[in-house]
């Protein structure tokens, strides 16, 4: 599977182990280096002076800029060796200095990234992280171990999310937001210490949603955050509002599963 001929696109300055799986139309630059457990499928690009190491796919049509460290060991004083990996989905731009750790055995053994996401200059992705698709990670975004990020969500740069947190569909984080709870999809959040500020209308938009669709999850957000209610009574309401809305169905589902309460 790998390209080693005359014609090989592989740059001669670069190590590659001969036990890495590389599909033959994938470019390596100058002075990268690829360990033996490596998958990489056809159409990726791997920029020079990368580092992909351990039990790492990485999915057609990727594109991993210079200086970027991928499925290196997690930071994690318990890890001692066993063998976990990170899988990488199709169709994503990892920009330069970007670091993605493998999972931990304690964590379920696998960091999870999807499709089509843009991940910019100096992002750190822990382990055990599980990245949707369609997302855009800001230049020096953060993730603590654990991280759940769903589909479409937008952080801003330098937004720090402490471990285990969950971050909803559609939302956004505001440039230097610091989340250590769970921020429920469609909602903007603030910048410093995360506060909600209001629907991610232009997100919505922008992704294709009606103004009828809009409407209703305004709705659900004024029975979220604008009533004065508990948490519980809140959601109980959420509930009532229109049981068979697909949107705000995911919104009370999210808030039925959260185990560190909400941004709130």
């Amino acid at each position: 599977m790998i390209n080693t001929g005359s014609g090989s696109l592989i740059h001669p300055t670069a190590v590659v182990d001969p036990a890495a799986r590389i599909a033959a139309d994938v470019i390596v630059g100058p002075y990268s280096i690829i360990d033996a457990d490596v998958e990489i499928d056809a159409g990726s690009w791997i920029g020079p002076h990368v580092v992909i190491r351990g039990t790492t796919r990485i999915g057609r049509d990727t594109s991993i800029y210079q200086f970027a460290s991928v499925g290196e060991a997690p930071q994690d004083k318990k890890y001692d060796g066993e063998p976990t990996r990170l899988e990488i989905g199709a169709g994503n731009t990892i920009r330069e200095y970007v670091t993605i750790n493998r999972g931990t055995e304690q964590g379920g053994g696998v960091t999870r990234i999807g499709d089509h996401n843009w991940i910019m200059a100096y992002v750190h992705i822990a382990h055990d992280c599980q990245i949707g698709s369609h997302t855009v990670l800001a230049n020096s975004a953060t993730l603590a171990g654990h991280v759940r990020i769903n589909d479409y969500v937008t952080l801003g740069g330098a937004t720090l999310v402490h471990q285990f947190c969950r971050i909803g569909d559609y939302s956004f984080t505001a440039y230097g937001a610091r989340i250590n709870k769970d921020v429920p999809p469609f909602i903007t959040v603030s910048e410093g210490r995360a506060r909600p500020r209001g629907l991610n209308v232009e997100g919505l938009r922008r992704n294709g949603f009606s103004d009828t669709r809009i409407q209703a999850l305004k709705q659900g957000y004024r029975t979220l955050y604008r009533c004065g209610l508990p948490l519980e009574q809140a959601i109980q309401q959420l509930a009532e509002l229109d049981a068979d809305n697909p949107d705000l169905r995911k919104l009370y589902n999210f808030l039925q599963n959260c185990s560190r309460s909400i941004v709130r």
